[in-house]
This record gives structure tokens, sequence and C-alpha cells, in this order.
């Protein structure tokens, strides 16, 4: 139950670092820079999974807080993948506690953009770290990069083709 958990809070926050990025993408840098990562992602159907699980995890108050964040969100599609994996229908499926985990593993303090990274491992929020790795393109763990440096006033978003989850 907790492995569940810990990759559904991974999916939403996949999710919304990809809605943010979609958002970004069809904005000005301007434009998203005057909104939070938790607004960005509301505003892009493609993180509508992600912004459900932060929202049924209670942690888009903190998202949307001063930060700054670094979000690598999964898209729609990325939670899907896990949904099936799992053998859950959706969110609705999850409880906070499952979620939290897996959400918080997907955001880092600070605002790391892409040509900051290094193969390197980094500490997320929820304490355990994520492996970077440039060696051919640019991965999370087993997850690439699709979207980068979406920004907003609070933090930046990264795309993930898949949901982190914490080990």
């Amino acid at each position: 139950m907790k492995t569940v958990k810990q990759i559904f809070s991974i999916a939403l926050v996949a999710v919304m670092t990809f809605g943010l990025t979609l958002n970004s993408e069809a904005k000005s840098s301007d434009d998203t820079s005057s909104s939070t990562v938790v607004e960005i992602a509301v505003s892009n159907p493609d993180f509508s999974i992600l912004v459900e699980a932060v929202t049924k995890a209670d942690l888009a108050g903190a998202l949307s807080a001063d930060g700054p964040f670094t979000v690598f969100a999964p898209t729609n599609d990325a939670f899907k993948t896990l949904f099936a994996t799992l053998g859950v229908k959706g969110v609705e499926d999850l409880t906070a506690d499952q979620l939290t985990p897996i959400l918080t593993y997907h955001v880092v303090s600070g605002n790391v953009m892409s040509s900051d990274l290094s193969n390197t491992s980094v500490k997320t929020l929820n304490g355990e770290k994520i492996k970077i790795d440039l060696s051919d393109g640019v991965k999370i763990n087993d997850s690439n990069v699709i979207a980068a440096d979406i920004k907003g006033k609070n933090g930046v978003i990264h795309v993930i083709d898949k949901v982190l989850i914490p080990e």
C-alpha cells in the first residue's frame, strides 16, 4: 500500500510538471513568469491528473508558496501508464497518504534550469534522491525530460514522460 501511495504521489507531481511545461510553451515567457507552477499546471489540460493528485494530497498551497521549486512534472499519459501498472482506475483509488511521497519526490528546492543540470543525484522534498543522467538526453531516474525550463514566478517546471517512484 505504501508503494502505491508513493507511485501515485510521484505521478501527480509529474502530471503537474507536464501541464506547467505545456502551458509555458503555449504562452510567452512573460506570461508564465507571472504565474505559480500550480497555476501553470491548472491551466494546462495535459496536467489534469497531476493537478487532481496534488489537490487530493493537499499540496497545492505549499507549491503555490514563494519557493523557489523545481518540479519534474509527469504528463497525463505518464499517470495513465502508472495506473495501469498499479491496477487502479485513477487518483480516486489512491489516498492522500499514498500520493504525498510520490508527488514530493518530483520536487526539488531552488530554480534548477536545464543548463544547471549535471550528472548527479539531488535530494527531493520527500528526502530521497533522484538521479540526473545527461549521457543520452536528460533523464531523471528512468524518465525522459520532454520539455524543459517552463518558468513560473515561484519556480521552474520540466516535463517528464514517466512518474517517478521513490525507492
